[in-house]
């Protein structure tokens, strides 16, 4: 009789090799062998998604970089910023200085931390455990994934927004959709109907993968410089350029001053989740120096959107006497035949712009995440489509999106814990162990970064000392009922710059005081040399399974 081996699990006999038992699955055990992933690396909790990039899949150049980081500014969210930060009182002036100083900062951080994925062709998720020990990074991975989905959610309204003006083109009668929905709710009818086409349309993309959506950031690259010009050019013939530039800032003083300081740690903390995870898209590179591009790309691109964004909000505020902080405010008020037709393409492109930008730095950044917390189940595309739904329904970012203040209050807010951790990602790999990590270590869980149970006590003391006395500055914010005094709100509105500092000196003192010797090595050792190094070390060591004479897993694929 044949044997169904789906329904049995079979066992070879430790006395007669050629006698075989079987024993019937139960269904527990079917339903994980179905949803259970493929992977020769099942042994070392890895799969190919999280293993180090093969040498035949590192075909990122500098032409690569540079093109995705000015896909992903220019998008509707990218136009956004100085509206919002003129809204809260300063002038367009300050605004684009304000933008520019926040994306040289994370250029330059982006550029730093993605060196590890550069030269080593791993992701944040292991990077991680370098520093914070195994256990101890899966609540930094968290943390992360959590950050990741929220912005998902984010960019989903964002691009409900450009179906709703698509929705308002096509259909003028769109407008007129009764709201059953009650106040408190913060969304319409009308926008919750946006907002599942939208969200159903990306789903695809999930699927299809991001390295056959080439397509999709080429059209994007050029469809949406073309909208967003051609905005900025009709404003300027409506309104005049004297009499959009000639707006100063509504606050004075040193209230003016910690504005402007409070709006800088906003538009630096919206850049934390890719300064964290940059070894996610660096560790593809083909070369270290392809990432430097990155340096220059983020503030070059960031300045001119800005600008951009800055003539529309300029101009909104004259035509329609209040800043309208989002472009597809503006051509949702283009209610002529041909005025629809525009507002139609335009609202297309920027629809366009939002799922590959959504894709690129969001969606794959948390399905990273996912991967690394359940790397039996869960791939990229898996991934995905968890933080999809995750992020467009359980966290509901209409809540989020209901004023300026509201979108800043959120970036500066999460920025405090992933400040702490940036900088210490950053002091561990170029200054505590200096560029130098054991690649297979980091994949072995009984390797030399299990630290004490998979927890480093250092990186734990020094996250802890860079969010903690931010923390009161942080509930006044989502809490209007609870005050804080003046001190504690200015060190708030330097959040980012305390939790990084902090976290980075005090993780490094801590190290050079108490170091953890078994997790220094003299050189850094690369994937690719797993198999010659199999005579210098002892298997049991190395790859913590097994005994000694057994075929061990990493000499089995080759991962470089």
């Amino acid at each position: 009789m044949q044997m169904d081996k789906d329904n049995y699990e079979v066992h070879v006999s430790s006395f007669d090799d050629d006698v075989a038992t079987s024993t019937p699955l139960t269904f527990w055990q079917k339903v994980d062998r179905f949803i259970a992933l493929d992977s020769r690396t099942e042994g070392v909790n890895s799969n190919h998604d999280l293993d180090p990039v093969p040498s035949e899949e590192q075909n990122w150049n500098t032409r690569h970089y540079a093109l995705f980081w000015i896909s992903d500014h220019l998008s509707v969210s990218g136009f956004r910023s100085a509206a919002s930060v003129m809204q809260v009182g300063l002038s367009w002036r300050l605004a684009l200085l304000n933008i520019s100083i926040a994306n040289l900062v994370q250029g330059f951080f982006i550029t730093l931390n993605g060196l590890v994925g550069a030269q080593y062709h791993i992701p944040f998720s292991i990077q991680s455990r370098a520093s914070f020990g195994y256990n101890l990074s899966y609540l930094m991975i968290l943390m992360r994934c959590i950050v990741g989905i929220f912005w998902y959610g984010i960019q989903i309204y964002t691009g409900a927004e450009c179906v709703q003006s698509m929705l308002y083109a096509l259909w003028p009668s769109f407008h007129n959709v009764a709201n059953t929905l009650p106040k408190s709710a913060n969304i319409t009818t009308q926008f919750m109907t946006a907002y599942v086409i939208y969200f159903v349309s990306c789903l695809p993309f999930h699927y299809v993968g991001v390295h056959k959506l080439k397509w999709l950031f080429l059209v994007k690259a050029i469809t949406t410089p073309i909208c967003a010009f051609a905005i900025m050019g009709w404003m300027i013939k409506e309104v005049g350029l004297g009499d959009m530039f000639n707006q100063g800032n509504t606050v004075k003083g040193s209230t003016l001053g910690w504005t402007f300081v409070s709006c800088l740690n906003s538009n630096i903390g919206s850049g934390t989740t890719l300064m964290v995870n940059a070894p996610d898209y660096s560790r593809y590179a083909k070369k270290e120096s392809s990432t430097y591009i990155t340096t220059f790309a983020v503030p070059f691109t960031a300045t001119i959107i800005t600008f951009i964004g800055v003539v529309f909000a300029a101009g909104s505020k004259i035509l329609y006497g209040t800043i309208l902080w989002d472009p597809l405010l503006i051509i949702n008020n283009w209610t002529s035949p041909g005025g629809r037709a525009a507002a139609f393409f335009c609202a297309f492109s920027f629809y366009l712009s939002q799922v590959g930008l959504n894709i690129a730095a969001n969606s794959l950044a948390a399905a990273n995440d996912l991967n690394c917390i359940f790397p039996r189940y869960i791939n990229i595309r898996r991934g995905q489509f968890i933080a999809a739904v995750l992020g467009s329904w359980a966290l509901t970012p209409w809540n989020i999106l209901t004023s300026a203040t509201g979108f800043l209050n959120f970036m500066s807010g999460y920025s405090i814990w992933l400040g702490p951790l940036f900088g210490i990602l950053v002091s561990d790999f170029f200054f505590v162990h200096k560029r130098k990590y054991d690649i297979p270590g980091l994949y072995d869980f009984k390797g030399r970064y299990n630290y004490k149970y998979g927890f480093n006590w250092r990186a734990f003391a020094a996250f802890t000392c860079g969010w903690v006395p931010l923390l009161p500055g942080f509930i006044p914010t989502i809490n209007g009922s609870t005050e804080a005094n003046e001190g504690i709100k200015r060190l708030y509105k330097l959040g980012f710059w305390f939790g990084t500092l902090v976290g980075a000196s005090t993780y490094y003192l801590l190290c050079k005081f108490f170091p953890d010797e078994s997790t220094y090595v003299e050189r850094g050792i690369y994937a690719h040399e797993i198999e010659s190094l199999e005579s210098e070390l002892d298997v049991e060591y190395r790859y913590g399974i097994g005994d000694a004479n057994e075929s061990p897993v990493w000499s089995e694929k080759k991962v470089c």
